[in-house]
Order: C-alpha cells, then sequence, then structure tokens
C-alpha cells in the first residue's frame, strides 16, 4: 500500500492534467468526429510530457527547489517574469474551466444549475488548498480519478473492431466529412492538452512539498512513468467510447452528460454513477492542480515563502494568491460565460504556451550548478530538444487554426 501511495502525485497530476474537464470534453468531441485517427497526438503528448516531467522532478530532487525558483535565478528576471505572464495567464484560465467543470459534474448528480453550486465549489476548494495536508489531497483525489477506468471497461464491453481502431490510429485515417485543417486543429488541442504547463510546475513543486532527495529519484520515475501514461490511456479510452456511441450517427458531445453517455449504453446506472464520481475527483484536483500551481508560481517567482508544508501563516502571500485567485475564477464564472467554451479556449492557449514552460526547464536540467552529475544525458536532450522543436511548431500554428476552423466547428 505504501508503495501504491507513492505514485499518488503522478496519477493526481496526471489525472488533473490529461482528464480535466477541457480533456473531458475535448477527448469525448474528437472521438466523436475522428474516432482514434487523432491518437497520435495523445502518444506523442504523454511522450512528451514524461519527458519533460522527469526533467523537472529530477531538478526538484536533485536542488531541493522548484523549477520554477531556479527559472528566475539562471535565466534572469525578464526571461522569469515572461515565462511567469505567459504560465499564469493560461493556468488561471484553465482554474476558471476546471472549477466551473466541478460546477458542471455537480449538477449531473442534484439537478442543480451549476452556477448556484459555483460559489460553494470555490468555498469548498478554497478550504481543501488552505487546511488539507498536500499528502492527504493527492492521495483521496487520486484514489477517486481512478473511478475514470470505467471509460476503459465500457470500451472493452463495446467490442470494437480493434484493427480498425488501432489502423486508424497508426495511419490517421481521418473520416472524409473532416477537413484536413480541422484534423490539424484538433491534433494541436490535444497535445496541447497532454502537455498542459501547469503539470510540470505542480509536479516539481509537489516533489518539493514531498521533501524529494536524490535518493528518491526512482520514486519520482515511477510517478512519471505510471501516473501520466495512465492518463493518456484514460483520454484515449473516453475518446474510444465516444468513437464507438457517437461517430456513427453523427452525434454531436457538447456536455459532461453526453461525454459520460457512452459509459451509461455500456455499463448502465452503475456505470454512469461511477463516471460522475470520475468527473467530480477529475475537474476538482484540475482545480486543486491549478490554484495551487499558480500561488506556486507566483510565489516562487517573487521568493515568498509556499507550499502546504509550512503553516499557513508562514505562507500568507502564497495563500493570499491562491485566495484571491479563486475568488476571480468564481466571479468569471458568475457571469454566465459557458464552462464548455473556457476550457476548450484554455486547451489551446496552452499550447500557446509551451515553449514558455519547457525551455527552461531543460536549460535549468542542463546547468551542472543545480544538477551536479544529475543533468541531462544524451537520450533526455536528444529528445528534450526534438519535442522542444515540435512544441514551437504547435505554439506557431495554434491561433491560425483556432481562427481559419472557427474552434474547429
Amino acid at each position: 500500500m505504501k508503495r501504491i501511495f507513492a505514485v499518488m502525485l503522478g496519477i493526481l497530476t496526471a489525472i488533473g492534467g490529461f482528464v480535466d474537464a477541457g480533456d473531458l470534453v475535448t477527448n469525448a468531441v474528437v472521438g466523436s468526429r475522428f474516432g482514434w485517427s487523432l491518437a497520435g497526438a495523445v502518444v506523442l503528448g504523454v511522450i512528451g510530457i514524461c519527458v519533460y516531467a522527469e526533467m523537472a522532478g529530477r531538478v526538484a530532487a536533485v536542488s531541493g527547489r522548484a523549477t520554477f525558483d531556479l527559472v528566475r535565478e539562471r535565466l534572469g528576471p525578464r526571461v522569469g517574469l515572461l515565462n511567469l505572464v505567459g504560465s499564469v495567464a493560461v493556468t488561471l484560465l484553465t482554474y476558471v474551466a476546471e472549477i466551473g467543470g466541478v460546477a458542471l459534474a455537480l449538477e449531473l448528480v442534484s439537478s442543480v444549475n451549476y452556477l448556484l453550486l459555483v460559489p460553494f465549489v470555490g468555498a469548498l476548494l478554497w478550504a481543501v488548498l488552505w487546511r488539507a495536508k498536500f499528502q492527504a489531497m493527492e492521495n483521496v483525489v487520486g484514489l477517486m480519478g481512478l473511478a475514470l477506468i470505467v471509460f476503459a471497461v465500457a470500451l472493452w464491453l463495446l467490442g470494437p473492431d480493434w484493427s480498425q481502431m488501432l489502423g486508424d490510429a497508426a495511419l490517421a485515417r481521418k473520416p472524409d466529412t473532416e477537413t484536413w485543417t480541422t484534423y490539424s486543429y484538433y491534433f494541436v488541442a490535444l497535445f496541447g492538452a497532454a502537455m498542459t504547463p501547469y503539470a510540470v510546475f505542480f509536479f516539481s513543486s509537489g516533489g518539493v512539498e514531498e521533501k524529494w532527495s536524490v535518493g528518491d529519484l526512482p520514486t519520482m520515475r515511477a510517478n512519471v512513468l505510471i501516473g501520466f501514461p495512465l492518463g493518456g490511456m484514460l483520454s484515449l479510452s473516453i475518446a474510444g467510447v465516444a468513437a464507438m456511441v457517437w461517430l456513427p450517427d453523427g452525434g454531436q458531445v457538447d456536455s459532461l452528460a453526453a461525454v459520460g453517455l457512452p459509459v451509461g449504453v455500456a455499463l448502465g446506472k452503475i456505470g454512469i454513477a461511477i463516471a460522475i464520481v470520475g468527473f467530480v475527483a477529475a475537474t476538482f484536483g484540475a482545480a486543486c492542480e491549478t490554484g495551487l500551481s499558480v500561488g506556486y508560481s507566483i510565489a516562487q517567482y517573487f521568493g515568498f515563502q509556499w507550499g502546504k508544508r509550512v503553516r499557513p501563516s508562514e505562507a500568507t502571500a502564497f495563500h493570499l494568491v491562491v485566495l484571491l485567485s479563486t475568488l476571480g475564477a468564481v466571479a468569471v464564472l458568475l457571469t454566465t460565460v459557458d464552462p464548455i467554451m473556457v476550457t476548450e479556449i484554455s486547451v489551446v492557449f496552452s499550447a500557446i504556451a509551451l515553449p514558455l514552460t519547457y525551455f527552461p526547464i531543460l536549460v535549468v536540467a542542463n546547468d551542472r550548478g543545480y544538477m551536479g552529475d544529475h543533468v541531462n544525458g544524451r537520450l533526455s536532450n536528444t529528445l528534450g530538444m526534438v519535442f522542444l522543436v515540435f512544441i514551437v511548431v504547435i505554439s506557431v500554428a495554434a491561433i491560425p487554426l483556432m481562427v481559419i476552423t472557427n474552434m474547429g466547428e
């Protein structure tokens, strides 16, 4: 049991990063329109996030300091500020989407309009971020988020033609009704969602929270190699069941209820109940990640005391940032902005911010002054550079594709 809990940080990070509010809807939309033909974007995203999360986790374990803390010191305050602004802007947008996602998930259970639930969700979230222990938070939310495995079970029970689905994935065989421009837009969205910037900052900060050292490098790598591929598998399962149920009839996925419907087709009401538990846990976990990540990033850049490893009275500025972020996110949602639209926008803007996130990590992970003998090896640098080039291309293409396709319509 102790070994299972040792990888809960990776599971929480992956579930919050791969199957948050934006990913739940985006993966289902992609599955309902493209089947598994875009699975390659998820696979590439999993490999990329593993490469850079391992770097960020190694930096935290070797130096005892989180990535953002070192970025400012290593690259200077101006580059660090650019990194901070880009990262925090995207993370705040995602935070709004996640709080809205929790409220929408609770609406499925209570039939209460999600707008009435938003203030309650914000208050509960703030209480957890303020008072709950870090390990308790990651263990409870991580375990509950595993309820989303019900999508993998549902996919198996629906009995797809595996050879066709795997062939679609390997050969990128899109439906004739879709254009390559729209295909490219969703490729960018899925890749950006898989490599969401806040995930690596949360992961490295979580390593500091858990007091990782050089001796914990195997545990850190187990978190990476178990957690993130699990998140990718859940993403593909959501797309797969949507392809089975919605694609043949040309149905539209435009709500969390529509995302969960294929599970009901395969497993009935019990399956839907388990899926809703997974929705609540995944969106709440992602809200915890993004809320803490805003506080982590700002506090680390300005040198404030931060984290849940210290008393709230000793990290006043950190907790104030988290509180103000929560109040701001709730206020935005109460304007009646559509949370689903916010999630779709946040996914695309995550792709735009990718270079600002991952280039500094690559630089710090190669600095012997911080890393000693644990600097990147040849394989890490090769993969890091390949993905960095790909990330830049994705970032440049994101806005034009969003405009040309009118957000994938």
